[in-house]
């Protein structure tokens, strides 16, 4: 079968994706470009807005008019929170969170689906991903005890569910003996992994480092409550890449409140400053919801001041939108859509000058750099701190997935992001 796979959503959704694109490769089946034809297509969703929800939507109506002729599976937060809106839009075959883990599986039983066995292949005797894809996302945990007012997510994952670390070994050194250079571990909670299991974070990262020979161990989203003990001791090893994605959500503690976040503001400044102070050239970058129910011009600018002073390398920047479902939506205070639009754009503001201020810092150094395209004209990757780089040298194909000793040279204004040069040999 000609397997077409797509995703909407979080880094979570895309690790599941690249999981199921080993498995059905493994089972015997051809995974095709989505602008190739297919006879299934097997839609990652998202949920966590109303927005997101009408994307995934969107694209289920497109995929029928596209692959008019294919079998349609769909998984994620959307398959899970709204299954009787999907059938209704032509689904073959829904998959709900809480059998991701079984989807290929799935998918052959109810849709008939017959591998041919000539097609099957070793994990390893072929490539297990698309061709330019250096970076594999690897799911290590799902779910989430907490219950962050604004999340549905946490609604449709359910409770938390870790991998074995053996597991996650074996995927991983399955991935590098396959030719990928990076490696993210990504989890709905990545910070409680173990918590079922009676492990920890820390653990898992150990074990990665110790037990397989991926050249860069990259970290999804953590929050930032729950780092494990002796957690910035881990980035002594040069493969464990010193980037920590922290969501604030807001700069005023009364917002948190009434978020149920579980960090005050002077909680998190010590948490950047400990990073800061134990990880050299560490970047860290942050979530920003704007426009929280109740957020007044008091907390507004309280949350402002604090973003700009914690100096964050990047800042993904979210307008509040009401969720049904979460205890968000009954708030009282709604912000108006067009005061949430200024905050936001005097916030992208902040977000670019902290930004260009951060990278200008490194102008002149040399950093590693991992090549990830395009197969021709200026290559493109990330530097360890995760600063994406144009680099001044048409090396083409021969580039591509090889780490390269790039010196900084300037900041680029128009793409937001450095330029550089390889360094003579």
């Amino acid at each position: 079968m000609r397997v077409a796979l797509k995703s909407l959503g979080c880094r979570v959704n895309e690790a599941e994706l690249q999981g199921w694109s080993r498995e059905f490769r493994a089972a015997g089946h051809q995974i095709v470009d989505e602008s190739e034809p297919a006879d299934l297509v097997v839609l990652n969703s998202c949920a966590v807005t109303e927005e997101a929800v009408r994307k995934s939507r969107g694209l289920l109506r497109r995929i029928h008019r596209e692959q008019p002729q294919a079998k349609v599976a769909l998984s994620g937060c959307y398959a899970s929170l709204h299954a009787s809106d999907a059938e209704s839009l032509g689904v073959d075959l829904i998959v709900p969170n809480g059998a991701k883990d079984r989807l290929v599986e799935i998918t052959e039983r109810e849709l008939n689906i017959v591998a041919m066995p000539a097609l099957a292949t070793e994990p390893d005797a072929a490539s297990l991903l698309p061709p330019n894809r250096q970076r594999a996302f690897i799911k290590v945990q799902d779910g989430c005890r907490y219950r962050c007012t604004f999340c549905i997510v946490t609604v449709a994952r359910g409770e938390e569910r870790s991998r074995a670390i053996p597991t996650i070994i074996g995927e991983i050194n399955t991935l590098v003996n396959a030719g990928v250079q990076e490696v993210v571990l990504t989890g709905v909670h990545l910070g409680g992994y173990g918590s079922d299991i009676g492990s920890t974070l820390a653990d898992l990262i150990r074990a990665v480092l110790t037990e397989t020979d991926v050249p860069r161990l990259r970290l999804g989203s953590l929050e930032p409550w729950e780092l494990p003990d002796a957690f910035f001791d881990l980035f002594s090893s040069p493969r464990l890449m010193p980037h920590l994605h922290l969501p604030l959500q807001s700069g005023s503690d009364t917002v948190l409140k009434r978020m149920a976040r579980r960090c005050r503001t002077v909680d998190f400044a010590h948490l950047l400053a400990q990073a800061r102070a134990a990880v050299p050239d560490v970047n860290i970058t942050t979530d920003v919801i704007v426009g929280f129910p109740g957020e007044t011009e008091t907390h507004w600018a309280e949350s402002l001041d604090f973003i700009e002073a914690m100096a964050f390398g990047h800042v993904h920047i979210f307008g509040y939108s009401p969720r049904a479902g979460t205890a968000a939506a009954a708030l009282p205070g709604p912000v108006p859509t067009a005061m949430k639009k200024a905050r936001s754009v005097a916030l992208h503001e902040r977000a670019r000058q902290m930004k260009r201020a951060y990278q200008g810092r490194f102008l002149g150094r040399v950093f590693p750099v991992l090549i990830e395209g395009p197969d021709s004209g200026q290559p493109e990757g990330y530097t360890p701190n995760y600063m994406r780089v144009s680099v001044d040298h048409t090396a083409g194909e021969t580039a591509v997935n090889r780490v390269m000793e790039i010196r900084l040279t300037a900041f680029d204004e128009a793409k937001g992001q450095l330029r550089g040069e390889v360094r003579p040999a």
